[in-house]
């Protein structure tokens, strides 16, 4: 059975409260074995705040591996006499934060997790006790290698981000035909790999207002973007513009492509969260499956048993069919002639079909 380790993130946001209202329903244990990180001295201050459902027990253990199915085990994080208080950011919340995610990190790494979904997290306490990482996406970076993908996920849109957790005044900066491209094919490889869209079809937006109005507003269309889509086309990406992401989002050209680039973060996640319910983050581009709910901490509404679960929800069903897509993708690479076969009906293959077979799947 798949094994999914969650992270509580901030004691004093909605991630604890989230996470009770999830397991309140025992036919989540059916999806996996569910290992949490954090402090269960917040579980026990939230329970009597969600009401409703069956009542929710832990089994604490001492890693991943220790795990029994069926039930909610959790690895303690923190100290048992901290202080829980809801919708204030506290330096003892950021200590156990960082303590949830390290733990989970050295679990996956152990091979005992499959997957990671992590709860929102305060960055300041956090980087105040020595994260030194700007999100869940650095740090994920630092640890296991690569440059990752930020990628904002639903039934509705996907949006990956070419540049993640910086200051606007440096966005322009950071940008680079190199980059640019880098992203587009770590969008195309997600798309392909985590949920099998055989050929993405990927919208690239503008930096600037009108896509640079002809240089007028700014020359990184023309000089950055426009060249990085046309080698990436020319490669075999279908990528298209750069286009104008106000006029793209409102008139829904988004809904005639498998997936947008954006620029910078807010240019991707305003219309996202706008015109979408419960969406899902996903850490593209690293060995390891992360997900997490598209909101953050919460503080105005911690506490108070209105925290929405359905973001945290989906991110973990989200993480399970990523796993199993990645599982078949490389099923399907290890022995092709053997799915050729299914697909063809079971006739043998000569090497012109293996030919063809080639050539449609990386179509």
């Amino acid at each position: 059975m798949i094994k999914i380790g969650i992270t509580l993130g901030d004691s004093n946001g909605v991630g604890p409260e989230s996470v009770i209202k999830i397991f309140r329903d025992s036919r989540m244990h059916e999806l996996a074995t569910f290992v949490l990180y954090g402090a269960t001295k917040a579980l026990s201050f939230y329970k009597p705040t969600v009401e409703g459902g069956e009542a929710v027990a832990y089994n604490v253990v001492r890693s991943a591996a220790e795990a029994a199915p069926r039930k909610l085990n959790i690895v303690e994080c923190g100290k048992n006499d901290m202080r829980i208080t809801p919708g204030e950011a506290s330096a003892e919340a950021g200590v156990v934060a960082i303590e949830s995610l390290r733990k989970a990190a050295q679990d996956i790494k152990a091979g005992a997790l499959d997957v990671i979904v992590t709860a929102p997290i305060n960055k300041n306490s956090m980087n105040a006790e020595g994260f030194g990482a700007t999100g869940h996406t650095e740090f994920l970076a630092q640890e296991f290698g690569g440059s990752p993908l930020m990628l904002m996920c639903s039934e509705v849109m996907k949006v990956g981000l070419a540049t993640i957790h910086l200051p606007v005044a440096e966005v322009a900066g950071a940008l680079s035909k190199e980059l640019i491209k880098e992203r587009i094919a770590q969008l195309n490889d997600s798309l392909r790999n985590d949920f099998g869209v055989r050929s993405p079809r990927i919208a690239v937006l503008a930096l600037n207002p009108h896509a640079g109005d002809g240089g007028l507003l700014g020359g990184e269309e023309q000089e950055i973007i426009r060249p990085a889509i046309v080698e990436s086309y020319d490669e075999g990406k279908l990528a298209f513009g750069p286009f104008a992401a106000d006029g793209f989002f409102a008139a829904g050209k988004f809904k005639s492509y498998d997936a947008v680039l954006a620029m910078y973060h807010d240019q991707g996640l305003a219309p996202f969260k706008t015109l979408t319910p419960a969406g899902v983050n996903v850490t593209a581009n690293l060995s390891v499956v992360r997900t997490s709910p598209d909101h953050g901490v919460g503080y105005d509404i911690a506490g108070k048993g209105v925290a929405d679960e359905s973001s945290m929800r989906n991110a973990i069903y989200m993480a399970i069919d990523i796993l199993r897509s990645r599982t078949r993708e490389k099923e399907y690479a290890a022995n092709p002639l053997k799915h050729y076969e299914r697909e063809r009906g079971g006739r043998d293959m000569n090497v012109k079909d293996l030919k063809e077979f080639k050539d449609e799947k990386h179509s």
